[in-house]
Parts: structure tokens; C-alpha cells; sequence
């Protein structure tokens, strides 16, 4: 899993400047995922969603740091924040998965798998049942979360201990099967690559007139991990292994507006628009799954847990909710049930990308402002709780977002909208509903517009 890559980073989704030989070879010899989502629009609640098999609103990981981005003051709902954790309206934000949870390394454990986490982790201080948690390939623990952002190194270093668990591996007969969750600390900011390959870009974008300005140091973060792909395919093939691994490879969520662009999506990392939530998704497994076949259905990170019980055969917990259901039907190219995804966040994020204005005002400071999100079929709701408005989208003819269609279609909305509260109750989702004292609309306004 890359960190903040784009859903357009990649070559074989039509990458104009990037160059990603390894993950378009691993598409062109798999499956690709048109829809692909993870389970939030952000890091933390992303990686819960994968390793937990639950949404966010149950595990309440909403969010790094546990509390909302940008000025309290342009906040018309109460939530926490910066400057208040007290007096938030009650609403739940937490940084760590509660250790209790059953978690896939320990699903995989009970069936006999060794179990190893590489690179970022993000789930707090618990290691959640892995064998080996390790997070720069050279032993690193959990105390150096988010502290290996933009190392230029820490790519080849995660990658040699993977291609090292592999090679072990095949020399004990594969009688030791392995999980191995290798999470990239490239492509998210600072943006740093190594010299040579950044100059290799420089020459590339200075060759040409190109349609953006496109940064050679993120092109660089991007082959690094394109190069980290290619070795561990390489390896399961030189090793023999590849016709029994299951290679995915995808994105934690969208692209950051710091390093790149989501083109043509709407929006960034941390917005609910398709530019914050469609991924690259590849599922590669030689002998299994169809060269070159492509899957429109979504899926989505909770997905994970009930994919890898099937086919490890083990059990599903009985403890906790399961979200998801099994792709494996999908990767033999069989149906799976029509079902509905859903995302929530109760908070508030800035960023360069802003898709939503300060309430009361034209002033576009937020990627998201607190929402629920339901996709069903083709179509796409999103419920934005400091208007009490939806916007309606049928994201397979129009990926653009481009067309709301909530005005045109009155009934729909209404239908999912009930079974997006029908799910809002089930999970307990945080809905902030107590206005912020401090937010004054007009002053807001005309503050922020000196500011600017």
C-alpha cells in the first residue's frame, strides 16, 4: 500500500509524467479495480477500516491526532478540535485501535500464517497480533510512527525485508504461509526522493511543455515505490511462490494537493469526493486470476477481512461486526451480491484542495466539512450535516462529480437516505449536532477575507 498516491498516479490509469513500469506490469498481469475505495479519505481511519474489517463509526478513528484541521472559529458544528477537546458535543474521536480488536493479523495467525507488518502503521501502540511489526525494514518499532516521512532510503529498506520474508520463506518448503501488509511511507509529504532520480525528472520536465507543472521530487517518491513492486514480484517469481500469493497492491486514499494532482476527480486526500476516495486497486495471483481483466464493482477497505478468511480458511469473528464481504468471487471474474458502501466523518479538514466554503459564506477553506457518504449501485449520496443537505451524483457516468442530481431525483434521495441513517444507527456514528458558540458567520467572513 502507497501512501497518498493518487487513483491517476499511475501509468495504466493514463499518468501523464509518472513512470510506473512495475505497477502497470502487475495490472496488465492481474486485475484492475475501477472502483476502488478505501474506508475513509485519510490515513489513520483508512488503516483501521483494512485491519479491523469495520467502519470507522465503530471504531471511532476518525482522524490523526483525533481531532479536526483548520480554525475552530470557521467551525459552525461542535467537534473537537485544537484548541477544545472538552465541551465537543460528545463526539468520539480516538488515534489507536483498541488492542481487543480482532485484527487480521490475528485472523491469519489462527490459521497458521506468519504474520509481518512492514512500514507505516498508525493504529497506535499495540502491534494488534503481528508476528513482526517493523517500520523501516531494519527493526524499527512503534515509537517511530510518523517519523520516517520523507526518508529518501526507507522504500529499498522495507523492500529488502520483505523480499528477505519471502526468500525464507521458500527456503522452508512454504511450509511456513505469510502475511506480509507492506505500507509505504512514500508517496506522503515532505516530499524528498533520492538526487539521481529527482534529476532524472528534472531533465524529463524540462525536455518538453507539459499540461502542469509536475514535480520531479513526487515523480521520484513514485518510482520508488513502482521500484519496491517490481523487486517483491521478482521475488515471488524467482522463488517459486508466485502461483500461491495474492499480490494487492492500492492506495491508503487520494492524492495529497501538495505533491499532485487527482485529475479528473474532484477533490483530495481528506475529501469525500471520488478524488479523495477512488484508489488504484490491482489483485495479481498468477494461475488464478485473469490477465488483464478489469472489475467495475466497487470495493472498499473492509473488504479485506471476510476476502482473506475465505481464502485461508479461517474464521471470521464472532466478537465484533464485519463490515465487509469476500472479492474472491470477483477476482475469478463471478458476481459478487449488490451491496452499499458507506463513509463517515463527524469532523472538519482544511487543505489546499478546498471543496467546501465556510457555512454562511462563499469562502472555500475545507476539503470536507462533516458528512456521511453512501454509495449504492451507480449512485452516490453525500449528506453534509452543517447544511442538512445532500448532493447526488451517478459517479459511473459522471466521475467528474460535475452534475449533482439530488434536485432531479427527490425520491432517490430520499431512499438513500433513509438507509444511510438506517446505518448511521447501526454503527453509532458521531453526528455533531450542538452549535459552536464561537462561530460568528459575518465576523468569520470578513476576517478571513483580510487574512486571504
Amino acid at each position: 500500500m502507497a501512501d497518498d498516491l493518487a487513483w491517476s498516479d499511475v501509468g495504466y490509469q493514463g499518468a501523464e509524467f509518472y513512470e510506473t513500469p512495475n505497477i502497470d506490469s502487475l495490472a496488465a498481469s492481474g486485475m484492475t479495480f475501477e472502483n476502488g475505495y478505501p474506508g475513509a479519505a485519510n490515513c489513520l481511519p483508512s488503516r483501521s477500516c483494512i485491519m479491523s474489517g469495520m467502519y470507522a463509526p465503530r471504531t471511532k478513528m476518525y482522524q490523526p491526532g483525533g481531532v479536526a484541521k483548520g480554525s475552530p472559529e470557521w467551525m459552525r458544528l461542535l467537534v473537537p478540535n485544537t484548541e477544545d477537546r472538552e465541551g465537543d458535543g460528545m463526539i468520539q474521536s480516538t488515534t489507536s485501535l483498541n488492542p481487543s480488536t480482532f485484527t487480521l493479523a490475528k485472523l491469519l495467525n489462527g490459521a497458521g500464517y506468519k504474520t509481518v507488518h512492514l512500514g507505516k502503521w498508525h493504529l497506535g501502540s499495540s502491534g494488534l497480533g503481528f508476528d513482526i511489526n517493523d517500520l523501516d525494514g531494519r527493526g524499527a518499532g512503534l515509537e517511530m510512527d510518523s517519523k520516517l516521512y520523507g526518508d529518501k532510503d526507507v522504500a529499498e529498506w522495507i523492500t529488502d525485508a520483505a523480499v528477505s520474508h519471502i526468500e525464507e520463506s521458500a527456503a522452508k518448503g512454504n511450509k511456513e504461509p505469510f502475511f506480509l501488509y507492506i505500507n509505504h511511507w512514500d508517496v506522503h509529504i515532505p516530499l524528498n526522493a533520492r538526487a539521481n532520480v529527482i534529476e532524472k525528472y528534472q531533465q524529463k520536465l524540462d525536455s518538453k511543455k507539459w499540461s502542469k507543472d509536475w514535480k520531479p521530487v513526487y515523480a521520484a517518491m513514485v518510482e520508488a515505490v513502482d521500484t519496491s513492486v517490481g523487486r517483491i514480484q521478482k521475488a515471488l517469481h524467482d522463488t517459486g511462490l508466485a502461483e500461491d500469493t495474492l499480490i494487492i497492491f492500492t492506495s491508503d486514499n487520494g492524492g495529497h494537493a501538495g505533491g499532485t494532482w487527482n485529475d479528473p476527480l474532484r477533490g483530495s486526500k481528506g475529501s469525500f469526493y471520488e478524488g479523495g476516495i477512488r484508489v488504484p486497486l490491482i489483485m495479481n495471483w498468477a494461475g488464478t486470476i485473469e490477465p488483464g481483466s478489469l472489475c467495475q464493482t466497487p470495493v472498499t477497505g473492509v473488504d479485506y477481512m471476510p476476502t482473506f478468511a475465505e481464502l485461508a480458511g479461517a474464521e471470521l469473528p464472532s466478537s465484533q461486526a464485519v463490515d465487509g464481504l469476500s472479492v474472491v468471487p470477483l477476482m475469478k471474474g463471478e458476481p459478487v451480491a449488490e451491496r452499499t458502501i458507506f463513509w463517515h466523518y463527524p469532523l472538519y479538514l482544511h487543505g489546499r484542495t478546498q471543496v467546501k466554503p465556510i457555512y454562511g459564506t462563499d469562502l472555500m477553506r475545507w476539503r470536507t466539512t462533516p458528512c456521511s457518504v453512501i454509495r449504492k449501485g451507480d449512485w452516490k449520496l453525500m449528506y453534509f450535516f452543517e447544511t442538512g443537505t445532500s448532493e447526488l451524483y451517478n459517479v459511473r457516468e459522471d466521475m467528474r462529480e460535475k452534475n449533482d442530481l439530488a434536485a432531479q431525483y427527490p425520491e432517490k434521495v430520499d431512499r438513500m437516505l433513509k438507509e444511510l441513517q438506517s446505518w448511521q444507527d447501526e454503527t453509532n456514528a458521531d453526528i455533531p449536532t450542538t452549535l459552536n458558540p464561537d462561530f460568528d458567520p459575518d465576523f468569520k467572513y470578513v476576517r478571513a477575507t483580510k487574512a486571504k
